[in-house]
């Protein structure tokens, strides 16, 4: 204890003289930047919690750093890269936090999971078929690179939180935390319609992203619907209330279709799950949601009805006597795109970048890593799916259940909202989806450590718990009143 406590005087002092001898050696201009970035790091050394919360609050209330142009080969040439804040954030504070873990507990930073596996997986078959991009001159390595750290940074969340909660009491800060940053950008979205534009997340350069935005609200409205819908889940329910409210008017505001597609969907699975117990209320949703066109506002109503009546315009596809309009002919169009690509380069791909580039996701991963990206991302999905279901039905805590219930929600919302965005390595959907996961594996891992098998705690289990994962048994007793995990 006493040698980690020295060491963190050293890095206090290293970081403080680097500073001084900035300040001497730089324009004054230069100087803040430098001392945010030095007290960053600082942050992220001595306290992962607060390294936590800067991100949640970072992750759609962040500006743009820098937006420049990487020439890579094929199709990359003339793709843009875009560098917010919260990258920045990411990657420095997730980089600290591993260096930390590993020096002071001797142990690797990756705790068990039901998900490490998986993520492992399809991560290393992106960067596989990237370097044999690269090999076949599609794609130019810079370029791969940096493409590749901006898709899979997000993970780095996950890791960060399933290796740092350990009471329910951060979990519930972290996700109150997150639902704050949904009241700001609901709001932000909000404000945003009286100037009569589609409304776009903060910071979002010149050109707003209205989908993205779109696909964050239906995710965030998901985990709120799901705590609404269990009961206990939270001491005051009646921010969320309004909270789902304002998200509502934000996703409305967006008009982005695939978001209102996906949030259909939503609507959908809660009518099935209420059809058994309330029969009469699924049928009126079910009607409701039908006539949506009629119902919405006018420029709601305009935005879905203009896919079939958009006047002639250079560029439509025509799907038998329907015309659609000339961005769900783009969309349809890149699902053709990648079945040619698919068909030239079947098992890897074109390696990441060396593809055009496609507003839809799934053609996108098949283009860029072929048939063994795809399967590698199915079965995240699969068991993404079955970790939110093995935690949704095991779970004896009111707010680990609604977490459960609402992460299901979302995560089914965002596979529709994949149809025409690229919603699984759009950081700003992402960094709250894997937050979530990430509360969700822990209380799952947590229930399911609790379970005795013949009087103690499940063996496969247990080993499952290493590496900061490796509660007590009153300590698991102590949960919910939020004692630590750990001895």
């Amino acid at each position: 204890m006493e040698a980690n406590k020295g060491l963190l005087i050293l890095v206090a002092l290293a970081l403080a003289a680097a500073l001084g001898m900035l300040i001497v050696s730089n324009e004054p201009t230069s100087i803040l930047p430098i001392f945010l970035g030095l007290l960053l790091l600082i942050i992220a050394f001595l306290s992962t919690t607060a390294s936590l919360y800067i991100l949640v609050f970072s992750m759609l209330l962040s500006p743009e750093f820098m937006t420049g142009d990487l020439s890579g080969g094929g199709g990359a040439a003339g793709r843009g890269i875009t560098l917010r804040f919260d990258d920045i954030l990411l990657v420095v504070i997730g980089f600290v936090w591993f260096a930390k873990r590993a020096f002071f507990k001797g142990s690797t930073p990756f705790a068990r999971t039901p998900l490490n596996g998986p993520i492992m997986f399809y991560i290393a078959m992106a960067i596989v078929a990237t370097l044999i991009g690269v090999l076949e001159e599609r794609v130019k390595g810079i370029t791969g690179f940096f493409y590749l750290l901006k898709y899979y940074e997000y993970v780095l969340i996950y890791f960060m939180v399933v290796g740092s909660v350990e009471t329910e009491k951060q979990a519930k800060n972290l996700l109150i935390a997150s639902l704050v940053t949904c009241f700001f950008v609901s709001l932000f979205a909000i404000s945003q319609i009286p100037g009569g534009e589609r409304a776009s997340a903060p910071f979002e350069g010149e050109t707003g992203e209205p989908n993205t935005l779109g696909g964050y609200l239906v995710f965030m409205l998901s985990i709120i619907t799901g705590l609404i819908l269990t009961p206990g889940s939270l001491r005051r329910q009646w921010p969320l209330y309004v909270l789902l409210v304002l998200g509502v008017i934000g996703l409305f505001a967006t008009l982005s279709r695939s978001s209102f597609l996906a949030a259909g969907v939503v609507v959908l699975v809660l009518s099935a799950r209420l059809l058994r117990r309330k029969p009469i209320i699924a049928p009126i949703i079910l009607i409701a949601l039908i006539a949506t066109p009629w119902w919405a506002p006018e420029a709601v109503s305009n935005r879905i009805l203009f896919t079939f009546t958009q006047p002639m315009d250079e560029g439509q596809i025509r799907i038998g006597n329907i015309r659609v309009d000339t961005s769900t002919s783009d969309r349809l169009r890149s699902w053709q795109q990648g079945a040619k690509y698919w068909q030239a380069h079947p098992i890897w791909g074109t390696g990441v970048t060396g593809g055009p580039f496609m507003d839809a996701m799934y053609p996108r991963i098949l283009t860029e890593t072929g048939t063994v990206g795809l399967v590698a991302f199915f079965i995240l999905i699969g068991a993404l799916f079955r970790m939110g279901w093995a935690a949704y039905r095991q779970a004896k805590d009111p707010f680990q259940r609604g977490v459960a219930m609402g992460f299901l929600l979302g995560f089914v919302s965002l596979l529709v909202h994949a149809v025409g965005a690229n919603s699984f390595i759009i950081v700003r959907i992402m960094e709250p989806f894997w937050l979530v996961a990430a509360l969700v594996a822990r209380g799952l891992t947590i229930n399911q450590a609790a379970q005795p098998v013949g009087g103690a705690v499940q063996p496969d289990l247990a080993k499952g718990m290493r590496n900061g994962m490796r509660p007590t048994v009153p300590a698991l007793r102590g949960y919910g009143a939020g004692k630590t995990m750990n001895p």
